[in-house]
């Protein structure tokens, strides 16, 4: 979370001094030429941002405002990150406006016009991280119409009691509840349930995958929620095995040639030291100013909401005005690597543990 220094008044307004930081994650993206970066660093910004919002659950406040140019690195040198604007926040039991978050990270809670809630930062969070992984927004809808299209082209139609929840229902449902069918500018039309998520990021790692489904989930009580999604395997590392050992002892116990070799004396080996990897420093080179050339136009269409208002005709990077105008020459590329070695040793220490416990388990029985 950013710091707050000071604050002062100058010719009748409101000054709020904080720390200096670097480029937002939109910029970081852009230097990177929107090729997306590995899982292993889109870990770690997830965890900080994880942290972030345990932090706000704990306070009971909304940032309703998470996106990436709202988070920015504390060094260009550095993975470490920084939360910031709070000028759309509000507590959970005092919400104000009903017109927030910038339209590419906006819940359907919001778009329907449905109550909402601290779930509306997880669903922003999913938003971003698949941002970060592809280089581009996930739903990149140009008005709330196509926007809500966009999320039912991938994750189907909401369920029949959202739909009833919703105040605004009529602009996006028919009257029998049917989806409406839309057409963007250039002519596309989505349809609900035509793509899947795994397509959408073109993305083949399991964890990653889950860990967005429970984040972009339509019913916000279903939702995952921060100090949830801190146990996840995908932000944990580990994969979560089942536990089999009692099915292994009832297969041993089973048979009597299994039982004499599992009742022999076991040579019990020290455990091999876990292996230590380099850690390398994250950045990127600032690269060429130049866009996608086919998506070049639709980044532009960003816009941010600033007091409840939204700005449809601001374009992104607004924040690289106030921060980070002098930085040092970020490092090289961050190259994306999604496949994952197994660690023998650690799989056969694993495997020397629970036959030790196992062959424990038998003796006191």
């Amino acid at each position: 979370m950013v710091s707050f220094t000071q604050s002062f008044y100058f010719r009748g307004h409101l000054c709020i001094s904080t720390e200096l930081l670097s480029m937002n994650l939109y910029e970081f993206i852009k230097a990177h030429e929107f090729r997306g970066f590995s899982l292993r660093l889109i870990r770690r910004f997830t965890k900080q941002l994880l942290g972030s919002l345990c932090l706000l659950q704990t306070k009971n406040v909304i940032h309703c405002d998470m996106k990436p140019e709202n988070i920015l690195l504390a060094h260009p040198l550095q993975s470490k990150i920084k939360v910031i604007d709070f000028g759309s926040s509000c507590f959970d039991s005092e919400r104000v406006y009903t017109y927030i978050q910038s339209r590419f990270y906006r819940s359907p809670e919001v778009i329907l016009g449905m109550s909402y809630g601290m779930p509306i930062d997880m669903w922003s969070l999913g938003c971003i991280l698949a941002e970060l992984y592809t280089g581009y927004p996930i739903f990149p809808g140009e008005n709330e119409q196509e926007q809500l299209a966009c999320i039912m082209e991938v994750f189907g139609p909401p369920e029949k009691h959202l739909v009833e929840q919703s105040t605004r229902k009529k602009l996006f449902f028919d009257s029998m509840g049917k989806p409406r069918l839309t057409v963007s500018t250039k002519g596309k039309r989505r349809r609900p349930s035509t793509k899947t998520l795994q397509q959408t990021l073109k993305c083949d790692d399991e964890a990653f995958l889950d860990f967005i489904t429970k984040c972009l989930r339509w019913d916000p009580e279903r939702r995952l929620k921060p100090d949830e999604a801190m146990q996840h395997d995908f932000v944990t590392g580990v994969k979560k095995r089942p536990n089999t050992v009692a099915s292994t002892i009832a297969n041993f116990s089973s048979s009597p040639a299994k039982r004499h070799t599992l009742q022999a004396p076991l040579r019990i080996r020290p455990l091999p030291e876990a292996p230590t990897y380099a850690k390398n420093s994250v950045g990127m080179p600032y690269g060429s100013a130049r866009t996608s050339p086919s998506k070049g136009q639709m980044v532009n269409r960003r816009h941010s909401v600033i007091n409840g208002m939204s700005d449809e005709t601001s374009k992104r990077g607004s924040v690289s005005s106030a921060v980070g105008t002098a930085m040092p020459p970020p490092p090289a590329p961050v190259v994306r690597n999604t496949s994952s070695k197994v660690d023998m040793a650690a799989s056969a220490a694993s495997f020397v543990t629970v036959r030790i416990f196992i062959h424990d388990m038998i003796q006191c029985c």
